[in-house]
């Protein structure tokens, strides 16, 4: 593992990083509102304005990104095509599967919330416009999503159950064999990337960390953050061995708020898949 480098701040509760084949770092401010561009110079522009709750990013294979929110849109050049809209609260983390569909998990209780009994959110995938699949059910409070490197099973935070929820995949797409990946008292799973050993990389809310899993769940490593607040994290640079960590704080100095960090790692993250629906 590399230094941590501090590359911007000043923000609220980060989410959703995304690099694309420019380098360039998308995120989003979730109670603040807005998606913005990091540029490998380090200029930051605001893509999507002002839209709050976007917790997963998407590149789009015709341009533009896809987001998570109230619903899931595909936003291009300040046009916005909506894709899905669920019985729900509102939708989360958000990932795309080799066929360049997009897989999302739904929010049906107060994700800043946690007192009392939580309504358990689904996962979702979207086949095209207005076409959604239900994957699997009871995802407490849905936070990072990702698959195994060749596809065949699929990884899901779950903050409130404590705990990384693996399925199988199956050529048609069902899920099945649930079983969890990890789950652990403490432990809370925001979002998450896979290398391309299959470990899963998983931002520890409240631990300061972002901690690796293998597919048998035993702990591969860790990366330690200056911050306790870490929300996700995402692999970038031309050799994808760059580990972006974005968090809602910064125990080095706490007016800098929510921060972007990044480290370099020894093995690539898995080639993340471009939206095509």
């Amino acid at each position: 593992m590399g230094d941590i480098e501090t590359l911007a701040w000043g923000y609220g509760l980060l989410e959703g990083p995304r690099v694309d084949a420019e380098d360039r770092l998308y995120f989003a401010d979730v109670p603040n509102g807005g998606v913005y561009c990091r540029t490998p110079d380090g200029a930051i522009t605001t893509v999507i304005p002002k839209r709050r709750g976007v917790g997963g990013i998407a590149l789009h294979a015709d341009g533009g990104l896809v987001v998570s929110g109230r619903d899931i849109s595909h936003v291009r050049d300040g046009e916005s095509r909506q894709l899905a809209k669920f019985d729900a609260l509102g939708t989360n983390d958000l990932f795309v599967d080799a066929a360049g569909r997009v897989v999302v998990g739904t929010l049906k209780s107060n994700p800043f919330d946690m007192e009392g009994e939580r309504t358990p959110g689904d996962c979702w995938r979207i086949d095209a416009p207005g076409e959604t699949v239900l994957l699997y059910g009871g995802i407490g409070l849905t936070n990072g999503i990702g698959f195994s490197p060749d596809g065949t099973v699929i990884y899901h935070a779950d903050t409130t159950a404590n705990a990384i929820v693996a399925h199988d995949v199956a050529a048609d797409g069902t899920c099945g064999n649930r079983r969890n990946l990890v789950q652990r008292p403490g432990f809370q799973p925001d979002g998450l990337a896979v290398d391309e050993a299959g470990v899963v990389w998983v931002a520890e809310f409240g631990g300061g960390c972002v901690s690796g899993w293998t597919a048998d769940g035993s702990e591969a490593g860790r990366v330690v953050v200056p911050a306790k607040q870490i929300t996700s994290v995402c692999f970038g640079g031309a050799d994808r061995r760059d580990l972006y960590v974005v968090t809602a704080d910064n125990s080095e100095d706490k007016a800098r708020l929510g921060t972007i960090f990044r480290t370099r790692v020894d093995v690539p993250g898995v080639a993340v898949p471009m939206a095509r629906i």
